[in-house]
């Protein structure tokens, strides 16, 4: 699992360019059937690239990575989230910007917030840093001590 995500980010920052990397959280699955659990960092960046390429490259990675389709909420070896992308709001079949349950989520939220903490969620405008406040504590989202060394 920390393996797809180092491949994955340094995929990212290859197709990318320079990239922003959030430290390491360890999640509870979410699901109605018993998994191990995930592994969760956010990464931010800059692109000329639209939303539909990023959501195809992000795609690519995680077939890579050895995704297939299948059920929702069953394991994958990666999973990649386009939550935001500048001041952009999108509702296309398959393609939905902002995340739609980016606010409701701390595993996604807590990254997040090392990265672009003041950065302002449309269409409301509340800043990640006011959404992480508001979903609260939860048990089961974990920083690591680890960092991803040698990350771009």
């Amino acid at each position: 699992m920390e393996g797809n995500l180092r491949r994955a980010v340094a995929e990212l920052a290859a197709a990318l360019g320079p990239l922003g990397v959030a430290g390491l959280y360890r999640t509870r699955a979410i699901t109605p059937d018993p998994q191990p659990p995930y592994l969760n960092t956010a990464v931010t960046g800059r692109t000329d690239l639209g939303a539909e390429a990023l959501l195809a490259l992000a795609k690519r990675l995680e077939r890579e990575a050895g995704r297939r389709p299948g059920p929702r909420f069953t394991a994958r070896p990666l999973d990649i989230d386009l939550l935001l992308l500048g001041d952009l709001i999108l509702d296309r079949p398959g393609l939905t910007v902002p995340h739609p349950r980016l606010a409701e989520r701390r595993f996604v939220l807590a990254p997040l917030a090392e990265l672009a903490a003041d950065w302002r969620v449309p269409p409301r405008g509340e800043t990640v840093a006011e959404l992480l406040a508001r979903v609260g504590q939860e048990e089961d989202v974990e920083r690591l001590a680890i960092i991803f060394p040698g990350f771009p």
